[in-house]
């Protein structure tokens, strides 16, 4: 026989500034047992409560949101939590999107075609980039970091050692690098 899990809330605002109390209230309202809350900025990836969450989550449980963007920052990130909340044998729940409710096979179905759509967005962003870089590459556009030595600088240090006036440390103390860098610069 299966488990039957409880429902877990979780309630996130980006900044101290936004309030919880209304997540909270909603979460009750809908029979979340526990309510796991946190403030922290979008930008950042470590969310202490989530991973709280995370590692008291039991198989059976439900993860109870009110938006998904409480939940995630993007389409990938909602991906990556729903998969580990899956793994765990748990279910995840949106209020306000009641397309996504990963207890059902109709929100299974709506998550695994999100889960193809993101990978088809992930491999159009790949090709344009190669395209992107190729097209730069053809125009001359030079991709890494700058050069330390213009090709002026690296002519003049060859010429100094090759007349022998002085030696690879002293012709790159005078161009201003490293030893090391001027022999990359010499071997190319």
């Amino acid at each position: 026989m299966k488990k039957q899990g409880v429902l877990i809330g979780y309630a996130c605002v980006s900044t101290q500034g936004q309030d919880l109390e209304q997540q909270r209230v909603t979460l009750c309202q809908h029979g979340c047992q526990r309510i796991y809350e946190e403030t922290v900025s979008g930008a950042r990836v470590d969310r202490l409560q989530l991973e709280r969450l995370f590692d008291r989550l039991q198989a059976g449980d439900v993860v109870v949101v009110t938006r998904l963007d409480r939940l995630a920052r993007s389409t990938t990130d909602l991906l990556h939590t729903a998969e580990k909340i899956k793994e765990i044998g748990a279910g995840l729940r949106s209020l306000a999107e009641p397309w996504v409710d990963t207890t059902s096979p109709d929100g299974r179905m709506i998550l695994a075609i999100f889960a193809g759509i993101a990978d088809f967005e992930r491999a159009l962003i790949g090709e344009r980039t190669s395209a992107g870089r190729a097209a730069a590459k053809a125009r001359g556009v030079r991709f890494g970091p700058k050069p330390i030595l213009t090709p002026e600088q690296i002519s003049h240090a060859r010429q100094l050692i090759d007349e022998g006036k002085r030696s690879v440390a002293e012709a790159a103390l005078l161009v201003g690098v490293h030893r090391s860098t001027l022999y990359r610069a010499l071997s190319k």
